[in-house]
């Protein structure tokens, strides 16, 4: 059952997955042109954006092709990891994109140019709808997949960009400010490094296998210590393999006269219902593990 809901919600993020992809790449060449004949850093900053978008949709498609492999014998828990490293690609990706265009921002601050403001503003609204259409696609699964969160912050901060260029577009053919359309980009990219670091972070924790978000290890200790037949508690693990997928490995010492079977039983049904953990490991001993251990 579950494994079926896992396949079927992999199916529906790669079908608004490939949609966002196919509008994304056809709009990012008419906008990489438009930003080179209008002379404006604020859309070629966006055209940036939205070519990190178009391999964050990509390498997102990917990673969900790829995860939904079956487990081999060399690799036993899956693919899944694959989307984890696709969606901190996709952050260090954007990370140095960010970077680059608050430096080049800088630069053009300090020697403005000349910026076709009309054209800029019909190529940022065009990309503006694009983008809308593309977070709607995948708003309603960005909280199920650190793949598909990374994709939809990455849209997300494009139509930011998007919308800003719209205002700066407006703001420069009205006053004549050059220096807006650098503000605009350098704006972009200060409100999108907060949230690529997040994204980072949150990748990193699961590929260096640390405890789930909210998960406290002192508190799934206390639960499987106060189960019927629980002597003591050592061993104790926990990570996910993907962003949804905790997984628990303990062993028990278990109390003189006490039925190993049934003290696994309890430990995992208290386990899967306070703190939702369906994939534990539970290795039951008379005494701790040594050389005179001996396991139930």
């Amino acid at each position: 059952m579950g494994a079926g809901h896992d396949h079927g919600a992999s199916q529906a993020n790669g079908k608004r997955l490939a949609i966002a992809l196919a509008l994304t790449s056809t709009f990012l060449i008419a906008e990489v042109v438009a930003g080179i004949a209008f002379n404006s850093l604020a859309l070629l900053s966006d055209a940036a954006h939205m070519f990190t978008d178009a391999a964050a949709l990509a390498i997102a498609l990917a990673a969900i092709r790829v995860g939904q492999r079956k487990p081999t014998e060399d690799f036993t828990f899956g693919y899944r990891r694959f989307e984890i490293l696709a969606a901190a690609f996709n952050a260090i990706l954007l990370f140095g994109v960010a970077i680059y265009v608050l430096v080049e921002g800088v630069k053009r601050i300090l020697n403005p140019e000349p910026v076709g403001s009309v054209g800029m503003f019909i190529v940022a609204a065009l990309g503006l709808v694009i983008n809308l259409i593309s977070m709607r696609l995948l708003a309603s699964h960005k909280d199920k997949s650190l793949n598909v969160k990374g994709a939809y912050l990455e849209v997300w901060a494009d139509m930011l960009g998007s919308l800003g260029v719209v205002v700066g577009a407006i703001v420069i053919k009205i006053t004549g400010w050059r220096f807006v359309d650098p503000i605009v980009a350098i704006g972009i990219g200060l409100w999108v490094l907060p949230r690529t670091w997040i994204l980072l972070k949150d990748t990193t924790r699961i590929l260096l296998e640390g405890a789930p978000p909210g998960m406290a290890l002192a508190g799934v200790r206390k639960a499987i210590t106060e189960a019927p037949g629980v002597a003591s508690v050592h061993e104790l693990h926990l990570w996910t393999t993907g962003a949804d997928q905790a997984v628990c490995t303990v062993h028990v010492v278990l109390t003189e006269g006490a039925q190993g079977e049934a003290v696994r039983t309890a430990i995992a049904t208290r386990l899967e219902t306070d703190f939702d953990l369906h994939h534990v490991t539970i290795q039951t001993e008379v005494t701790e593990c040594g050389e005179e251990g001996r396991h139930a």
